[in-house]
């Protein structure tokens, strides 16, 4: 399968870290990203010029890359009543028209020479929610369920905004980044699909497996 599914509105870097205090994972934190013109090189575990200093929880083979929807910022900005420009979810891409909280796990997007693989939903952090200093955001987050999915780069490439998003593969299994994200905010109805999902990470998968079998 090929269809052009979406296109990429944004490509969002951190140049520098930023001090934060927020949480004890380090007294730095690249989460506040801004929007960059011109080409940038997506390879191995990232994106050439970001910074990511958190390396246990972002970033790595199957957080290389995280993705936010425009649709689901437009959604937060009627929300909370203010202005959240692209990178301002720590997020490398800004999608127009793509259905990330409906991308199913293992599914490809094809950006010109760049290969991603959907490979999990983001999790609200402490830092995130300091960041936007709002106390209450990862229990608004995790009601929402907008989580914005991360991806795993298959063929690097350099891409700039502007480009079109292609979905050249989806597997049949028809586990979502919702589906996840749901499951691991509690709710379990299809938790015995998702262990069964060999798209996800080793992590995830043996998380899912532990909570199915008990």
């Amino acid at each position: 399968m090929a269809s052009t599914a979406g296109q990429v509105l944004s490509i969002n870097i951190a140049r520098e870290s930023q001090a934060q205090r927020w949480s004890n994972s380090g007294n730095r934190t690249g989460i506040n990203k801004v929007g960059v013109d011109g080409p940038v090189l997506f390879r191995g575990e990232g994106v050439v010029g970001d910074h990511v200093v958190d390396r246990v929880n972002h970033g790595g083979y199957n957080k290389a890359v995280y993705a936010y929807a425009r649709e689901d910022a437009l959604w937060w900005e009627g929300e909370i009543g203010k202005a959240i420009a692209p990178g301002q979810f720590g997020e490398n891409l800004t999608t127009l028209c793509l259905d990330l909280s409906g991308a199913v796990i293992g599914e490809r997007w094809r950006i010109g020479e760049l290969l991603l693989e959907v490979s999990e939903p983001r999790i609200p952090c402490k830092i995130f929610a300091g960041f936007w200093n709002r106390p209450t955001l990862i229990k608004e987050f995790t009601e929402a369920n907008r989580s914005g999915a991360y991806l795993r780069i298959i063929e690097g490439g350099t891409i700039e905004k502007g480009m079109s998003i292609e979905i050249v593969y989806r597997p049949d299994h028809g586990i979502t980044i919702a589906d996840v994200f749901a499951a691991r905010s509690g709710a379990r109805e299809k938790i015995h699909e998702i262990a069964r999902v060999t798209n996800l990470s080793a992590e995830y998968q043996d998380w899912a497996k532990r909570v199915s079998a008990s």
